[in-house]
């Protein structure tokens, strides 16, 4: 990894944070190919101007983010190395540079790229709620036979407070599904296998920016498979080229009935589909 002088990791800061990652990336590339082993505030200032007088070329149609990866997060709920590449694969397919280019009057902008963000666990680090389509692993925990020792492990771990004890000693403990959001953290620390996996999947939030009207993402009420939630996307790109007229935020196109629609139908009202695949 490359390393940054103070002043350019303050300079770097100030990037709009929804472009801040590929200017970053831009400007270690180009640091590193003039040989330099350190990025100062000269590479962040050159990279920006030509980033800014270049903007119509730097954009490409949607923004794809993730958090720490495979390798990084050590609270993933879901262990999966294929839902990110599917999903590039998909957006790619769904040729949106050139959608936008045919709707968008004027130049374009990274903000009307879809965004996309998928985060490992409920922590969101990658911010999905306020992505238009956000992506969230989830791990439901489960009481299986195995008795209790009443350690409490479980109880130290959950942050929701959605795990408690009963008074009765041959009880194991008893999840809150109300509060729980599916984390997992209280499983590994389950030393007898009370605690168990029980189903994984993902929570799909929809319609989230931020900006002059800001607007957190609406959640589908239910996990979805890696399939499923590829379907959502496709669902959500064929509503979005469907509504939108001059670059919009899928926020500004989508309403609580669509999301309401697709809960129930799994199908927006004006997609066609019945049912998800």
């Amino acid at each position: 990894m490359m390393k940054w002088a103070p002043e350019a990791e303050s300079a770097i800061k100030k990037v709009p944070f929804f472009v801040r990652k590929r200017v970053r990336a831009r400007v270690e590339k180009e640091a590193a190919d003039r040989g330099k082993p350190m990025v100062s505030l000269a590479d962040v200032k050159a990279t920006q101007r030509r980033y800014l007088n270049n903007m119509e070329s730097e954009v490409r149609g949607y923004q794809l983010d993730t958090c720490f990866g495979p390798n990084g997060c050590p609270r993933r709920a879901v262990t999966n190395d294929t839902l990110l590449p599917r999903i590039q694969a998909l957006l790619e397919k769904e040729a949106l540079l050139g959608f936008l280019k045919r709707t968008v009057p004027g130049t374009l902008r990274f903000h009307h790229e879809f965004r996309i963000s998928i985060a490992d666990c409920p922590n969101g680090c990658s911010q999905p709620q306020i992505k238009d389509i956000g992506i969230l692993g989830a791990c439901v925990p489960r009481v299986t036979e195995e008795v209790c020792s009443r350690c409490e492990a479980c109880l130290d771990a959950c942050r929701e407070t959605a795990v408690a004890q009963t008074e009765d000693d041959d009880s194991g403990p008893v999840i809150d599904r109300e509060r729980c959001i599916n984390c997992g953290r209280c499983i590994p620390v389950c030393p007898t296998g009370t605690l168990a996996t029980g189903q994984q999947g993902y929570r799909i939030q929809l319609g989230g920016k931020l900006g002059r009207h800001p607007r957190l993402a609406m959640e589908l009420p239910a996990l979805y498979s890696e399939d499923e939630v590829l379907q959502v996307i496709r669902d959500c790109l064929a509503l979005y080229k469907q509504r939108s007229r001059r670059g919009e935020r899928f926020a500004d196109l989508l309403t609580a009935e669509d999301l309401e629609a697709y809960a129930r139908h799994g199908c927006f009202p004006a997609s066609g589909r019945t049912s998800p695949t």
